[in-house]
């Protein structure tokens, strides 16, 4: 049975390249912990610490963290530190009490939203968001069907695992799911809205051709598991409409594009100029705390609501929305989403300067802090094997990011909001003395 892709994992196999303590701590790792873990890099890094946009080892070296989205704000920022630790001393209960921060919070939330949005559900996770949204759609449109993107990840619950084909061929899709494929402009036909139009329209009918309906599309934004896709702006406007005109719902799952990452907006589905049904975000709203959301037009929601019981114990408990509270404070006080535009169009320019003579690479792509690098062969195909020779030597050089997209062989390049122009030319650097295994 084939294992979702990830180029980057570490094998056992190869132990003896770990030096001793962290090599002792894995083997304890894997003598009690379940059998779905996985490690990154052939030579896993073993963190005690971390700050803004760097963690440390146990000698104190300092490794640039390129990739981790969760800790949005930046590792242990001490403003959020210090908000959960006040709340934590004060109250941490749940949503059946009434409670100022929580609504406050709710309301502040909302805020960012189009005005059409204008409610909000707690939940840990992003799966958990995402298995509510799915719930709600059907149970509003009355239909089975979900259509997402042929390498895309929305979450680990049974029903979510089920519409999450990145999880490999080991997690079998539903038979209510069909796929589309990505939003990639090079492949495209024509215009790449007449493209998704016919990919879309093509889902649709099959499933109606099986009795299923349409309850819901979802799409992460910026196709992260796809291989980052996100120009044109605008090339997901014909989807909300065919979905619609099918009885459907759209789902944005802003669980990684969102809280200003593409630098553009407070979510990346504004880039498209289209208004989900629902959008769902995760745990980078807590910088790493477990919760999430679900915010939905009202009246989608409104009869579930009045039909059936929704409580999740810690979803919008006192001390995640602490956290989730703080997130917002930081990202407006230090102009984090400007930063994700200014210094990610830096780091995109840079990134494009060093990689340009290389063959091997054949394209760069992606928005604000959120940039993907297309790996390929000398016949133009996925070379997942040289992408993670360069994520590994980037790793050597105490510089972590990692790869995505269904082959394994698109960098995945994606900072905590806290990274700086000082971490992009240390970025940039490293890029630039690890490129030569591009040659390779």
């Amino acid at each position: 049975m084939s294992r979702p892709v990830m180029v980057n994992a570490y094998d056992p196999a190869d132990a003896e390249r770990v030096e001793p303590r962290t090599r002792h701590l894995i083997e304890r790792r894997e003598d009690v912990l379940g059998p779905g873990y996985r490690l990154f890099y052939r030579e896993p890094l073993a963190v005690v610490r971390g700050e803004g946009s760097h963690l440390f080892d146990a000698d104190g070296n300092d490794y640039l963290d390129v990739y981790n989205n969760v800790p949005s704000v930046g590792h242990s920022h001490p403003h959020v530190v210090a908000a959960v630790h006040e709340q934590m001393q004060r109250l941490n209960t749940n949503t059946r009490y009434v409670q100022e921060s929580l609504v406050a919070y709710a309301e502040r939330l909302v805020a960012t939203f189009p005005k059409e949005l204008d409610r909000v559900t707690f939940a840990c996770t992003g799966s958990e968001a995402n298995d509510l949204a799915l719930r709600v759609a059907r149970y509003y449109t009355g239909n089975q069907g979900v259509i997402v993107t042929e390498g895309a990840y929305h979450g680990l619950t049974s029903e979510v695992a089920a519409f999450s084909p990145s999880l490999g061929t080991g997690s079998p899709l539903g038979s209510h799911v069909r796929t589309i494929k990505a939003p990639d402009v090079r492949k495209a036909d024509g215009s790449l809205d007449d493209y998704m139009r016919t990919e879309i329209r093509s889902a649709i009918a099959d499933l109606q051709r099986h009795g299923y309906g349409l309850a819901a599309f979802f799409a992460d934004g910026i196709f992260s598991s796809d291989g980052v896709f996100s120009d044109p702006a605008g090339f997901l406007k014909p989807i909300p409409e065919e979905v619609h005109r099918a009885g459907g719902l759209y789902v944005a799952d802003e669980v990684q594009p969102g809280f200003g990452r593409l630098g553009e907006s407070w979510w990346g589905f504004q880039r498209h100029g289209i208004v989900p049904d629902i959008v769902t975000i995760g745990k980078p709203m807590g910088n790493g705390i477990p919760v999430s959301a679900a915010i939905f037009r009202s009246e989608v929601t409104e009869e579930f609501g009045r039909n059936v019981r929704y409580f999740n114990t810690f979803g919008g408990s006192s001390v995640p929305i602490a956290a989730a509270n703080a997130v917002l404070d930081v990202i407006e006080s230090e102009g984090l989403q400007d930063r994700a535009r200014t210094v990610g169009a830096a780091l995109r320019a840079g990134i494009e300067d060093i990689v340009r003579p290389f063959g091997s690479v054949t394209d760069v792509r992606g928005i604000g802090y959120f940039l993907g690098v297309e790996i390929s062969d000398a016949d133009g195909g996925p070379d997942p094997v040289k992408a993670s020779d360069l994520v590994n030597e980037l790793r050597q050089r105490r510089v972590l990011i990692s790869a995505s997209g269904p082959d394994g062989n698109v960098l995945k390049i994606r900072p905590p909001l806290a990274f700086s122009s000082a971490d992009a030319d240390r970025f940039l650097t490293e890029l630039a003395a690890a490129s030569g295994v591009l040659n390779s």
